[in-house]
This record gives C-alpha cells, sequence and structure tokens, in this order.
C-alpha cells in the first residue's frame, strides 16, 4: 500500500491511497470469510463451505464490493495508526479506481481532533471573587419562606399589590396578536415584576369578573427583536383575586421552619447557606474564568462536525426548556425575531458552541500533558455515589458506556483542580 497525506486545515486531512495487489488478495480473504456464512451449497452445511467454492456462488458484483470494503477500511485504519490521526467521524471517500483484485485508488476525506498547543496554563491573571452576602439577599430568602408559609383566601374585593391573580390575556400589536403574548388562567403575584413595566399595576383596582385593556410600551432593550420599543394593547380578563397572608416573623415561627429556636438563629442559617452558595458560585466562575484565559492564550482549532453536533444538543435542551416554560419552538424564535430554527442556531448557539468545544478540547490536551488518570477506586465510588443517587438506573449505569462517560467526567473534573492549584 501506498499513501500520501495533504493537510487540509487543522481539522481535516486528505489521504490519497493506492492499495498492493497483495492488500487486495487479503481483503478478499476478508470478504469471502464474512460472505460464506449465508452462502447455500448441495452437500455443505450453511457456514461450512469452503471458500474456493463459495466464490463460484457469489455473485461477482456483491464479492467485489464486499472485497473493496475491506480494503479501504483496513488500509484506512492502518494509516491512521501510522499517521497517529485522532479521527472524528466516517471518512468521506471518494472511489477513483478499481480492478477486482488487481487495483484499487481512493482518497479520503478525514475529520481529525487537531493538534492543540497550549498557552501558559501555570500563569493565568483571573482572580476568584466571592460575592459578600447582603441583608437584602437574607430578606428575600426569609421574604420567600414566609410567602411559602403565608394562607391564601379568595376575595370579592379589587386587587391590591401583593395579591395574587388569575388572568387571561391576549397581547396585540397594530391590532394582530403577536407570538407569545397570549396566555389563558396565568398565576401572577402583583408587584412580583415578572411582567413588563405597568402591566402588573394596571391590574390593581380591578375585580374578579372584568374586562379591560391596557395599552404598554415595550422596553427598547427588550430582548424580542419585533416587540422592542413597540406599542401594544394587552387585552385582559381578570379571573379571580387570591389575597395572600403572610404569617408574621416570631421566633414560633422559626420553630415550625427548623431546627431553630429563635428568629435571628433562622436569619443566621439563611446567611451561611447564602454564603456556602457564593463559595460555589464563586468556585464555579473562577474555573470558568481559568478555562476562558487559556483558551485565549492557546491555538485551538475548532472542528466543524463537534461545533455541529453541539449546536444539535444544546437545541435539543433549548426545545427542552421552552416545553417546561408551556412555550413551543416557534413562538421562540417568533419572540426572538429567527427566521426559522436555523437562523436560531447561528445567531445564539454557534458561538456558545465554539467556546463549549474549545473549552473541552483545551482541558483535553491539559489532561494529557499533566497526566491526569483515574484510578479504579476514583471510578468505583463515584458509580457508587451515583447508584446511590438513582437506585432504579443500575442496569443503564452498569454500561461499559455509562462508566466510560463517568471516567471522562472525573478526568475533567480533575484537570480543572489541577488548573486551579496551578494558579493559586
Amino acid at each position: 500500500m501506498k499513501h500520501t497525506l495533504k493537510k487540509l486545515s487543522d481539522t481535516q486531512v486528505l489521504v490519497s491511497v493506492a492499495a498492493s495487489e497483495q492488500d487486495l488478495i487479503e481483503a478478499k480473504t476478508a470478504a469471502l470469510k464474512h460472505l460464506v456464512r449465508d452462502v447455500k451449497v448441495p452437500g455443505f452445511r450453511k457456514g461450512k463451505v469452503p471458500a474456493n467454492v463459495a466464490e463460484k456462488h457469489l455473485d461477482p458484483n456483491v464479492l467485489g464490493t464486499e472485497v473493496m470494503e475491506h480494503a479501504i477500511n483496513a488500509t484506512l485504519s492502518e494509516i491512521v495508526t501510522v499517521e497517529q490521526l485522532r479521527v472524528l467521524d466516517q471518512p468521506k471517500i471518494e472511489l477513483k479506481k478499481f480492478v477486482p483484485y488487481t487495483e484499487l485508488e481512493f482518497e479520503a476525506t478525514i475529520d481529525i481532533i487537531p493538534a492543540i498547543k497550549l498557552g501558559n496554563y501555570k500563569k493565568l491573571k483571573a482572580k476568584r471573587t466571592v460575592k459578600e452576602v447582603e441583608q437584602a439577599d437574607v430578606d428575600e430568602v426569609m421574604e420567600r419562606v414566609l410567602v411559602s408559609l403565608s394562607e391564601k383566601e379568595e376575595v370579592k374585593r379589587a386587587a391590591k399589590l401583593d395579591d395574587e391573580v388569575v388572568i387571561d390575556f391576549v397581547g396585540k400589536k397594530d391590532g394582530e396578536a403577536f407570538d407569545g403574548g397570549t396566555s389563558q388562567d396565568y398565576s401572577l403575584v402583583l408587584g412580583s415584576q415578572s411582567f413588563i413595566p405597568g402591566f402588573e399595576a394596571a391590574i390593581v383596582g380591578h375585580k374578579a369578573g372584568e374586562k379591560f385593556d391596557v395599552p404598554l410600551t415595550f422596553p427598547k432593550d427588550y430582548h424580542a427583536e419585533q416587540l422592542k420599543g413597540a406599542k401594544v394593547v394587552f387585552e385582559v380578563t381578570l379571573k379571580k383575586v387570591t389575597e395572600v397572608k403572610k404569617p408574621e416573623l416570631t421566633d414560633e415561627l422559626a420553630k415550625k421552619v427548623g431546627p431553630f429556636e429563635t428568629v435571628k438563629d433562622l436569619t443566621d442559617d439563611i446567611r451561611r447557606e447564602l454564603a456556602a452558595q457564593n463559595e460555589r458560585v464563586a468556585d464555579n466562575d473562577y474555573k470558568d474564568a481559568l478555562i476562558g484565559e487559556l483558551v485565549k492564550s492557546s491555538h485551538v482549532p475548532v472542528p466543524d462536525i463537534l461545533v455541529e453536533d453541539q449546536m444539535k444538543s444544546s437545541l435539543q435542551d433549548a426545545k427542552q426548556n421552552l416545553m417546561y416554560r408551556g412555550m413551543t419552538p416557534d413562538d421562540y424564535m417568533a419572540q426572538m425575531g429567527y427566521n426559522d430554527e436555523a437562523d436560531w442556531r447561528e445567531k445564539e448557539l454557534r458561538d456558545i458552541a465554539v467556546k463549549r468545544v474549545q473549552a473541552g478540547l483545551t482541558l483535553a490536551e491539559l489532561s494529557k500533558v499533566e497526566n491526569i488518570e483515574v484510578t479504579k477506586e476514583e471510578l468505583d465510588a463515584r458509580h457508587a455515589e451515583m447508584l446511590a443517587q438513582y437506585p432504579n438506573m443500575k442496569e443503564q449505569l452498569d454500561t461499559p458506556e455509562a462508566r466510560g462517560d463517568i471516567v471522562n467526567r472525573l478526568v475533567t473534573e480533575k484537570t480543572l483542580e489541577r488548573l486551579v492549584e496551578l494558579n493559586d
């Protein structure tokens, strides 16, 4: 076999191959061994027909195709090993010449994991910053605690701030309903600032059963392009008004919430939890910043196939999240001003996908340079943790693929820990 390799880009190569007659003889032997299992010849048991006999009973075109495929696969496998290529996908084959069973010439375009040149990963400038817990943060959590313990009572009076209402509404622009502006039986706490400014305030003073219009102007920085600064009218039907009676914050209430004796105990616990949460956020933000800096200082070519795969995954996740929020992809695209799914992918998901791929490739290279490995004990411990957390998924978690995923996750975690350690 003879071959030449041409670099098309950092992420793709072109291999030109001329197989030898010996390559084709070996490929023919392998092809016959594969095909003979289904050949039926009188006097022989199925699968036991000698190769030279089976060949006479095979369609020459079928045998020729099988030989060609075996020869291509075998030669490419050898080339990938010799050239130390890290292949990302099935090569694209272009047949140039095939004479059964003496000559074979073809070209293969191969997507590869590129060579990564790391920057100085031991002197990155990112700093770890922890947000201080403000009293407003504690008050916000405490407010949520009180709301969760509130008593609710439907009332016939006019709605006021802090009431919970149920409404139907239709948003119209130039007399036409716009996508994402319609809902039924929507629960809303007045004063929560869940809607654009002016909407909740306009409901105050109305009673259940009333229908009324709310003229508003969308903010100029609104996320949906077609609604930025737009003048609209919401046709609202107020269906229910509920008074939310929050309990008084007392030591007795604190005792009901948890193992606390006083309001101060509860407040101190909230502050501790918020501080721990801020520490975790600081850790994650610091790691993200380190990776971002390392990617910028490194040479990290991005294979298109990995970006496309990442965008496909991100799109699926986005659609799932929209479903949980009660929105359709069409509603979202209309709201954001995207022409179609391809426009959505390009404008919102591509940059994110590129950054994720670069981060993944960079960390993978760093794990090699720093010789990051996962021990059997570490794998078993994480596997046991996951089994304890998801006992009904034992069959899935016991597969080689699942254990491989766990190893990859642990390598990434240990690599990030090493990066933090080197930059402390």
